[in-house]
């Protein structure tokens, strides 16, 4: 018999960046996360890659799987770098490939942004 016991799994709770905007003026720290977060998705190439990461099958990509949108490899990686930074991307080593996926929680809260103050 054994005496190991498993831990819970968490679920992840939703941490709002912000506010809907018109429930109030957002802080200036929250408004700085905020933009923090759509200015990454600015950039066309930045969007692109975040959408293959967010669209491919089990909600995680591969860098090898996602590369082609037209730039270099090293600028994949600086766009990738800046989506993580930005907190919309996390990632995680295995082998020799790197493999991304969405935050849903930063997703999920950001939506929430402009869906609450779009239906308002």
């Amino acid at each position: 018999m054994s005496n190991v016991k498993g831990l819970p799994v968490l679920e992840p709770e939703m941490e709002p960046c912000c506010p809907p905007l018109n429930e109030r003026p957002l802080t200036a720290e929250e408004a700085e996360r905020t933009a923090a977060m759509f200015k990454a998705l600015g950039d066309p190439v930045r969007l692109r890659l975040f959408s293959s990461v967010a669209s491919h099958e089990g909600g995680e990509a591969c860098v090898c799987d996602i590369s082609d949108v037209g730039v270099s490899q090293p600028t994949v990686s600086h766009h990738l770098k800046k989506l993580k930074e930005a907190g919309l991307l996390s990632s995680e080593r295995r082998g020799t490939w790197v493999y991304y996926r969405v935050e849903p929680t930063v997703l999920a809260a950001m939506g929430a942004l402009l869906t609450k103050a779009a239906s308002a």
